[in-house]
C-alpha cells in the first residue's frame, strides 16, 4: 500500500518529454530519472538530445553521463539503477519523474524482465560477424525461421535484439517469444501514472526535421569527430545507434553531409513510428498533445496523482485511453 509513485512521459521522440518533464519536476520540486539508452554515455551530448547542463543543475537528473562509449548497457542494469533511485527518492518524500523513448526500459522498470538464459560471448560475436557479411536481414530471416512471433516484433535492423533473441534460442532451445510469454511482465513494484505525448504525424515529422538541423548547427560532426580521435572504434554499439552511424560514414568518406542528414531524418521519422506501435499498445497510458492547451489538464492530473493516497491519477481523467 505504500509503494513509491512514479509519473513517466513517454512517446516517440521530437514531442519535447525532457521539457516536459523538466517544468513538471521544477513546480512539484522532484527528480528526473533518464529512460533513455543513449543519454547514459558521456560525450554523446548533442546526438541524443540530453539535457543541459544549465537544466540539470535547476532539476537533479538521473542516469545520465554515467558510461564512457565503448561500455555496455541493458535494460537488466537500467532496471536495477532506477530502482534504487527510486527506492531512495521514495523514502524521501520526493516526486519522481520518469522522461523518455526507450519503451523497454520502462517496461523493464514498471513490469520486470524474463530471466533468461546469460550473455554468451562467443555466439555474439559469430552473428555481429554474420551481420558484417550479409547484413543484419541475415539474422532477421534466421530469426524468422526460428521465431516467428519474435522477429514479428524486432525490426531487421535492429541487430542487438536480433542477436539476444538469437542467442537465448541457441542456449536454450526455446524462442525468446516463450520466455516472454510465460513471465507475462505482471510485476507491479510502484504505482504509475503514464503521460504520452502525440503530434499529428506530420507535425511530428517536421519536428524530427527540425531537431536534426539544429543538431547538425549545434556541433554533432564535431562530437561524432571527437569520440573517434579519442579512439572509441565506429564499431561500438553506441556509435552505431540512429544518427551517429551515419555521421561516422560522413567522417569516413562513405557517404556526403547531405546524404548523411537525408538518412538521420528519414531513420528518426522510421524510429518514431515504431516508438507510436510500442507505446500504442499500452493500454495505461494518457494521451495528450503537447500544446499549451493540454499544460494545465497534465499538471492537475500529475497533481492528483501524486496527492491522491490511492493510485487515482487524474482529475480529469475518466479513463486510462482518454484524452484531454
Amino acid at each position: 500500500m505504500n509503494k513509491p509513485k512514479l509519473v513517466t512521459i513517454v512517446g516517440p521522440t521530437a514531442t519535447g518529454k525532457s521539457s516536459l518533464a523538466l517544468l513538471l519536476a521544477r513546480q512539484f520540486k522532484g527528480e528526473i530519472i533518464s529512460a533513455d539508452s543513449m543519454q547514459v554515455y558521456r560525450g554523446m551530448d548533442v546526438g541524443t538530445a540530453k539535457p543541459s547542463v544549465a537544466e540539470r543543475r535547476m532539476v537533479p537528473h538521473h542516469l545520465i553521463d554515467i558510461l564512457d562509449p565503448d561500455q555496455d548497457y541493458s535494460a537488466a542494469l537500467f532496471r536495477q539503477q532506477a530502482d534504487e533511485i527510486i527506492r531512495e527518492l521514495h523514502r524521501l518524500k520526493t516526486p519522481i519523474f520518469l522522461a523518455g523513448g526507450t519503451g523497454l526500459y520502462l517496461k523493464a522498470l514498471t513490469r520486470g524482465l524474463f530471466r533468461g538464459p546469460a550473455a554468451d560471448l562467443n555466439l555474439r560475436l559469430l552473428f555481429h560477424q554474420e551481420a558484417e557479411a550479409e547484413g543484419t536481414g541475415s539474422l532477421h530471416r534466421k530469426l524468422k525461421s526460428l521465431d516467428p512471433n519474435a522477429a514479428a516484433r524486432i525490426h531487421p535492423q535492429d541487430r542487438f535484439r536480433l542477436i539476444r533473441a538469437l542467442e537465448v534460442y541457441f542456449q536454450s532451445s526455446k524462442p525468446i517469444s516463450n520466455f516472454q510469454k510465460e513471465h507475462g511482465f505482471e510485476e507491479e513494484p510502484y504505482e504509475v501514472l503514464k503521460i504520452g505525448l502525440e503530434y499529428e504525424r506530420g507535425e511530428l515529422y517536421r519536428r524530427i526535421e527540425l531537431r536534426v538541423e539544429k543538431m547538425i548547427e549545434n556541433g554533432w560532426v564535431d562530437e561524432v569527430r571527437s569520440l573517434l580521435e579519442h579512439g572509441y572504434s565506429p564499431n561500438l554499439r553506441a556509435l552505431q545507434s540512429l544518427g551517429y552511424k551515419h555521421i561516422v560514414s560522413y567522417l569516413v568518406g562513405r557517404i556526403d553531409i547531405a546524404e548523411a542528414i537525408r538518412l538521420i531524418k528519414r531513420d528518426t521519422r522510421r524510429y518514431a513510428k515504431r516508438q507510436i506501435t510500442w507505446f500504442k499498445a499500452d493500454s495505461e497510458i494518457t494521451w495528450f498533445f503537447n500544446e499549451s492547451e493540454s499544460l494545465e489538464n497534465i499538471r492537475k492530473a500529475v497533481e492528483g496523482f501524486i496527492r491522491s493516497r490511492h493510485n487515482t491519477p487524474s482529475a480529469c481523467i475518466d479513463s486510462p485511453t482518454q484524452k484531454c
